[in-house]
């Protein structure tokens, strides 16, 4: 070692109170923010969130808003999210609103089935697609969907009617069951289809759910329908089936049904995300805002380098040596030829009277060197501008070599 530099009054690892302040203010910053953000989605969280069409939801898409009406009439309106309280619920005197009744197992589609066609009381399923219909709503089809627009009745049915044009269309339907009432028909097609059941009962099948959204009772006659569709009896039973039923995981009876839905049960459910629980969702949101704002906070420290004195020197002979060793490790003889060979290049560069800007240019160096030796070497374009060696042999003996052409420029 040559000696150390002069004792330092700090060490590069060492902070005044005022750098660690400086510091641990972001993160500081980072968590207040994070913490207000979460309070704050606590606080919209924590009004009762719904899913669609929940009765006791106040948003957009939620179905309060009928809810409240229907109870205003007499009608009392329970929520149930089982397939057994669904079946208990059934009756005469009961409207049973399926609201997702393409989730539903095939299990739990043939027992409801059974169930409703003994209640003499209405069943209404929204949107049900081709496996719900087959099992929910025997005689009817399935057909290709449109999109929800105000459209005019167009049939007999009262409800209907009375309420004129409505926001219908969705899923649209076919049946050749007597007495089945069609109603805003689209090239043909009903959206809403009504199915004459047991004694009085009957099934209604609407393919789309626009007129129960909060946001669309008050438009064209949608309130007007959906309160006589569901409010036909005095109770209204709201079934929002939920995929932690007991009943969810129950098999297909063999053989049950008839038309079997054996391999059918997992058809015609939900997207991904709509089977998602809500408070997933906001742990995901909080979660990304914390990864933005960590970022935010490390990004300032990803500066330019600054270069620090050292508390010891380093002798070049050492640096040197602990470089060509990382080469030989790496086995990158290429770039230790290109080293060699570049260095070379600029130390005799001045002695040949050429500048260093130029000394990496064959057709300039090369002339100066044959020119200064006496026995100019017909293998100075190799060894100034070759290849790579080969092996480590190779290394050592250009190595030997450039030494050697140096000295002689050097004394020449």
């Amino acid at each position: 070692m040559t000696g150390t530099t002069p004792a330092l009054t700090g060490t590069s690892t060492s902070r005044t109170p005022r750098q660690v302040w400086q510091r641990a203010q972001g993160l500081l910053l980072a968590v207040l923010v994070l913490v207000v953000a979460g309070i704050t989605m606590a606080a919209v969280n924590s009004g009762g969130q719904h899913s669609r069409l929940d009765p006791r939801s106040a948003d957009p898409y939620g179905s309060r808003a009928v809810a409240e009406l229907l109870k205003d009439r007499g009608v009392s309106v329970d929520v149930v999210t089982t397939l057994d309280a669904a079946v208990g619920a059934t009756g005469p005197d009961t409207t049973l609103l399926v609201a997702g009744p393409n989730v539903l197992t095939a299990y739990q589609r043939l027992h409801l089935r059974s169930a409703t066609d003994i209640s003499a009381g209405r069943t209404v399923l929204l949107a049900p697609d081709a496996p719900a219909v087959d099992l929910l709503a025997p005689g009817a089809n399935a057909e290709p969907s449109v999109r929800v627009a105000a459209r005019p009745a167009r049939c007999e049915l009262p409800a209907a009617r009375t309420a004129g044009t409505a926001d219908t269309g969705g899923i649209r339907y076919s049946t050749d069951v007597r007495g089945a009432i069609a109603c805003y028909p689209h090239d043909g097609l009903p959206s809403l289809l009504v199915l004459p059941g047991h004694a009085t009962g009957d099934t209604v099948l609407l393919g789309s759910p626009d007129v129960l959204y909060n946001d669309r009772l008050d438009q064209q006659g949608n309130a007007s329908l959906a309160l006589q569709l569901l409010g036909s009896r005095p109770h209204l039973v709201w079934y929002l089936p939920s995929l932690t039923d007991p009943s969810a995981t129950e098999g297909n009876p063999a053989g049950e049904g008839g038309d079997d839905g054996g391999g059918e049960e997992t058809e015609g459910e939900s997207g991904f995300i709509d089977l998602i629980p809500s408070g997933w969702l906001w742990g995901a949101l909080q979660l990304t805002l914390a990864a933005v704002l960590a970022a935010i906070w490390r990004a300032p420290r990803l500066g330019p380098l600054v270069t620090e004195r050292l508390p010891v020197a380093i002798r070049a002979s050492e640096s040197t040596e602990g470089r060509a060793r990382l080469y030989r490790k790496a086995n990158a003889r290429d770039r230790a030829a290109t080293t060699l060979r570049s260095a070379t290049r600029v130390r005799i560069a001045p002695l040949l009277g050429v500048s260093p800007r130029d000394a990496h240019f064959p057709e300039v160096l090369l002339p100066a060197v044959s020119a200064r030796l006496t026995a100019p070497d017909g293998e100075l374009p190799t060894l100034l501008f070759g290849p790579a060696p080969a092996d480590d042999a190779a290394l050592v003996l250009l190595t030997a070599r450039l030494d050697a052409l140096e000295r002689e420029v050097r004394t020449s």
